[in-house]
């Protein structure tokens, strides 16, 4: 996606939705300086464009129970299509998994889990992870501390 099309209201637009989705098209219009129906077409435009992929309530892990955030690195036997195919179809269907991604380096891919405790990260790792077909090496990391979480990019740099 060509990001040069964006003006300087598209980004600002996109700039502010992204952390405040919530914040009604009228209020919108005005931190812009556009009309409301004007706003509303550039939203929808950037939309239909696949700027905004959607739109999501950000939820605290605590708050639900999941008192453990974790990073597994997970290493496969063979890097065939048939194997990477198997793998990501198994991956998606856990619900524990935030995020998969395909990476470079010492480890195929790395996982963003959220687990309830020690207990859930076991059975995870032994019943699910372990059993997969292929997967030859897993490597876990809890974390401690979370320093900076963001889901807004960087858009003015």
């Amino acid at each position: 996606m060509d990001t040069t099309s964006l003006d300087a209201i598209d980004r600002q637009l996109l700039d502010i939705l992204q952390t405040e989705g919530r914040i009604s098209n009228a209020a919108l219009a005005r931190r812009v300086s556009l009309s409301p129906p004007a706003t509303h077409a550039r939203v929808k435009r950037l939309e239909e464009q696949g700027y905004i992929r959607k739109f999501a309530a950000l939820l605290n892990p605590e708050k639900l129970g999941y008192d453990m955030l974790c990073f597994v690195n997970i290493t496969l036997q063979h890097h065939n299509s048939t194997q990477l195919e198997s793998f990501r179809k198994e991956i998606q269907k856990m619900p524990e998994v935030l995020e998969c991604h395909h990476v470079t380096g010492e480890y195929d891919y790395l996982l963003k889990v959220v687990i309830h405790n020690r207990k859930g990260l076991e059975r995870f790792v032994v019943e699910k992870l372990t059993p997969m077909p292929g997967v030859s090496r897993i490597y876990t990391s809890l974390v401690l501390t979370e320093v900076k979480s963001s889901t807004a990019f960087p858009l003015n740099q």
